[in-house]
């Protein structure tokens, strides 16, 4: 969209953890205001209308009518936690939120190194954006004990442990899907 520009790449204007989503980093999106293939995005545009703020948060008619059911369904990226994302922001400080990102990367960056044997990046993706940060931990240091097994039984049992921590947490992690219209 001409004239919309983000200098933060990684955490969207609407909250979406870009610096967490798979086509961001499989190169398949430059993300809102990245450059060339960028989408029309309303929300870029209203940022634009109403002063460019570079997240919907620090507008004073946040949250306005695009927020209903934001957190509904999901597209490739989880939109579970946006809103309660861009409220940590809000109350930690970006700079925290920037912090705590970059270790949700660096936990995801490892299970997809060390724990993937081709049928669990969407899981890891999925455990990156929503489970606390201890669990995301706790996962890896035993994922590490398990550096003698094959990377099939290492991502079967990091998977387990995923899927546990989720239970726990009370979070789904599988992408959730807007009905087909009939």
């Amino acid at each position: 969209m001409n004239g919309f520009v983000r200098a933060d790449l990684a955490f969207s204007l609407c909250g979406l953890n870009c610096g967490l989503c798979p086509m961001k980093l499989d190169g398949h999106c430059p993300g809102c205001g990245g450059g060339a293939g960028n989408q029309s995005c309303k929300i870029a545009r209203c940022s634009l209308e109403h002063g460019s703020p570079a997240y919907c948060f620090q507008c004073g008619e946040f949250p306005c009518g695009r927020y209903e059911g934001i957190d509904e369904y999901d597209s490739f990226i989880t939109h579970q936690k946006r809103l309660a994302d861009m409220e940590r922001a809000r109350a930690a400080g970006l700079a925290d939120y920037q912090t705590e990102l970059g270790e949700r990367r660096e936990l995801l960056d490892y299970f997809l190194a060390n724990c993937n044997d081709g049928r669990r990046k969407t899981l890891f993706y999925l455990a990156a954006n929503l489970l606390s940060l201890k669990a995301l931990q706790e996962a890896r240091e035993q994922a590490r004990a398990m550096a003698e097994q094959s990377p099939k039984e290492r991502g079967t049992q990091t998977a387990a442990l995923l899927q546990a921590s989720a239970a726990r947490e009370g979070v789904l992690l599988k992408l959730r899907r807007k009905p087909k219209q009939t």
